[in-house]
Order: structure tokens, then sequence, then C-alpha cells
């Protein structure tokens, strides 16, 4: 595999965008569309509104290697928040309950993390873009209806806390395609027997593409088109 720039004006290739908050990975498309003045570009692995951080852009004929760009692990630094539970498994949602989180300390906090890290099951949240008999999960969920998901296996390499400020747990976490950060908060709230979601979620890496090299939307122009070579 090769990374290199791309030919000036070739509009074909990647560009790495690092997504803020607000907006819709759809939204980015329809802004590199409009500031590249072409109809063909895509992104690879959704981050939906409340996500930041690594969205990878595909212009041209790159689009066609969709499926090889979303298969790349992920890794994600986000925020979990204890004692609340919500119908969105994020701070963003309505509050389904909340409960008491007396007792539960760092340590009780990395003993269930240890219990996800490897290969495990898990289902997919209903916020997801997951199909159900034909129609994404979260626009079920938009009808405050919930459906039997079948749970997938995943691979969660490396899941440890980076700051413990009770009820936040900020965290890294490495990962395979299709594991759900949100559902990894709502599975650890439950065993801790307090409830929890995700306060914060920022995409750090995809694949062999860092944060630290990608662009602001402010920021983009045809210098940050990268060619990239299976």
């Amino acid at each position: 595999m090769k990374l290199q720039a791309a030919v000036q004006n070739s509009f074909q290739g990647i560009v790495l965008v690092n997504k803020p908050a607000g907006i819709t990975s759809h939204d980015v498309v329809g802004f590199v569309r409009r500031t590249f003045k072409m109809r063909r570009v895509g992104h690879a692995g959704t981050l939906d509104p409340m996500a930041t951080g690594v969205l990878v852009i595909l212009l041209g004929s790159s689009t066609k290697l969709f499926d090889k760009f979303v298969a790349f692990d992920k890794t994600y630094r986000a925020t979990l928040r204890l004692g609340l539970k919500t119908t969105t498994a994020d701070i963003m949602g309505q509050t389904l309950l909340e409960r008491p989180y007396d007792g539960i300390d760092e340590d009780a906090v990395k003993k269930v993390f240890v219990q996800f890290t490897g290969e495990i099951e898990q289902k997919p949240p209903m916020v997801s873009a997951v199909k159900h008999q034909g129609e994404r999960l979260y626009k079920i969920a938009r009808q405050g209806i919930e459906v039997e998901r079948i749970a997938r296996r995943v691979r969660i390499d490396e899941l440890r806390i980076l700051q413990c400020r009770l009820p936040d747990v900020e965290f890294l976490m490495s990962c395979s395609k299709g594991t759900y950060v949100r559902q990894l908060a709502e599975d650890v709230g439950e065993i801790l027997g307090c409830g929890a979601c995700i306060s914060q979620i920022e995409r750090t890496k995809v694949g062999p593409f860092d944060i630290k090299d990608a662009v602001t939307l402010e920021n983009l122009n045809e210098g940050h088109i990268l060619k990239w070579q299976f």
C-alpha cells in the first residue's frame, strides 16, 4: 500500500476530514462536492452528528474502493457517563432512567472493561444504520420503536481508561469494523448496575489514517487530496 500526493486537479483519491460535531457524514460529502465542484463523492464509515474525528472521503473512481476502506479497524476516544440510560445511548437522547453510581470506582470499571476485550458478541444499537426488514434501525428508533437485533461477532483489541472523573470515564477503544461505542457503554453500564451512556465520541484513527493528518472543512482545498493504492 502506498500513500502519496495526488496530481493536482485530478479529483481522484481520498480526503481525510476531521468531522466537526453537529453535522452528518452526508453533510460533509455535500460540502466536499460543492468545494471541488464534482458529484462523485462518498464516505467510508459513517459518523453520526454527535461524533467527531476521522472521516475518509472518497473521490471519483476511489468510491469503488468503499468496501476496502470500510473494512479498516477503528480507534475511538470517548467518554462514558455512569448513572444515565437514554433512548439513543448518548446524552442527546431522552432519559430512560437515572441510577446512583455509589460504590463504583475506577477499578470497578477496569474490571468490566476486561470482559469486553478480545472477540465478543455485540448487538447493534437502535440508533445504528444496520437494516431491519429493509429499514435502517435509526429510522425505526425515531418512531419510538425498539426491535430485536441479532448479535454480531466483533473484536476489541484495546480498551483502557484515559481519565476517570466520576460519573465520567474517558477511554480509548481500538476495534474491528462494526463495533459500536454506544452499545459498549450500555453493556458496561448494565454490568455495573447503574446504566451508562456516551457523552462524547471522537474517531482518532481509521486503519493507517490518523486524526493528526485530517483537515478541517474550513481549511479543505485540492492540496489535501491524496491517492491511495492497495
